[in-house]
């Protein structure tokens, strides 16, 4: 029998990265803050975390991520300007970021890895179960995923993961789970984690993506935790642990996307990701799928 268990209505987005594979235009701008067609893309990631039901987000942030700030603030000499023009589409576009959801902002200081920005999330998630949302990945709103994860969290508890199948000679690439079927096609229960592991050495072609519903048990583990792999605390090493005995903060459950998904972290994944919505985009995708057909046919 299921139980019912808290609702969560906060998401924790880590902000804090330096973005070093998309210099020189991230030595003075946020990667976060680059634009997918002409929405930045942690906006996207804002607006994911709202189309679940989560209108509380803390942003980590670091040093040089002041326009993520300004991006989600009220900026009244552009809204005053177009309301002089009488430029009510452009005008809502502005208004859109500052109105989505209650944002704030904790400095990271020290950039020790993902597990390190997770818990300066602490102090203001509290003892509640919470979303995390990686920004270098963009899920497709039409292939939900966050809100499915919140529906497992709060009917079993614990935390739960997103998974991917990703080719076995990408597998090092991310973090890998070891899994056991349940009842339901696309709810796997997680039984090990592994950070990056070698091909010969993965339990399975199940990776970690960036979107995770945590119960608040994973800050003390974190606290406990060493620098793993790469000199950084880990998130994988704290699930790994919870996955080990669910006594000490319920099961850890994977869900298995298979929808659609956006790797902006990755400059080749970051430029289909623009091709990709701007093709399907109703004022743009007609002519730029013209010209893109007259491109590809005559130029390659």
């Amino acid at each position: 029998m299921t139980q019912s268990h808290t609702r969560i209505s906060k998401a924790v987005i880590p902000a804090a990265g330096l973005g070093t594979r998309f210099l020189p235009a991230t030595k003075a701008t946020p990667k976060e803050m680059l634009p997918v067609v002409d929405k930045p893309a942690i906006q996207y990631v804002v607006e994911e975390a709202v189309a679940a039901g989560l209108s509380d987000v803390l942003m980590i942030t670091g040093r040089n991520k002041r326009p993520l700030e300004d991006h989600f603030d009220r900026n009244y000499e552009l809204e005053s300007a177009l309301t002089r023009k009488g430029d009510d589409e452009r005008l809502q576009k502005v208004q859109e970021s500052s109105d989505l959801a209650t944002i704030h902002y904790v400095r990271q200081g020290d950039p020790r890895g993902l597990g390190h920005a997770v818990l300066c999330a602490a102090p203001h998630v509290g003892d509640q179960p919470f979303a995390v949302l990686l920004g270098d990945d963009l899920i497709d709103p039409r292939d939900p995923l966050l809100a499915r994860m919140v529906e497992i969290q709060e009917r079993e508890g614990g935390s739960v993961v997103a998974l991917m199948e990703v080719a076995p000679e990408q597998i090092h690439m991310y973090g890998c789970a070891a899994v056991e079927p349940t009842a339901e096609g696309d709810v796997v229960r997680v039984t090990g984690l592994v950070e990056k592991p070698d091909r010969a050495d993965a339990p399975s072609n199940l990776a970690i993506i960036g979107r995770y519903v945590l119960d608040p048990a994973v800050f003390g583990i974190l606290r406990r935790t060493e620098p793993g792999r790469g000199g950084e605390i880990q998130l994988t090493d704290a699930l790994q642990l919870l996955a080990e005995d669910e006594k000490i903060g319920g099961p850890v459950h994977g869900v298995v996307f298979k929808g659609r998904r956006y790797d902006t972290g990755d400059r080749s994944d970051y430029l289909r990701a623009i091709v990709r919505l701007a093709c399907e985009r109703e004022d743009l995708g007609p002519d730029f799928r013209t010209w893109l057909r007259s491109y590809v046919t005559e130029e390659l």
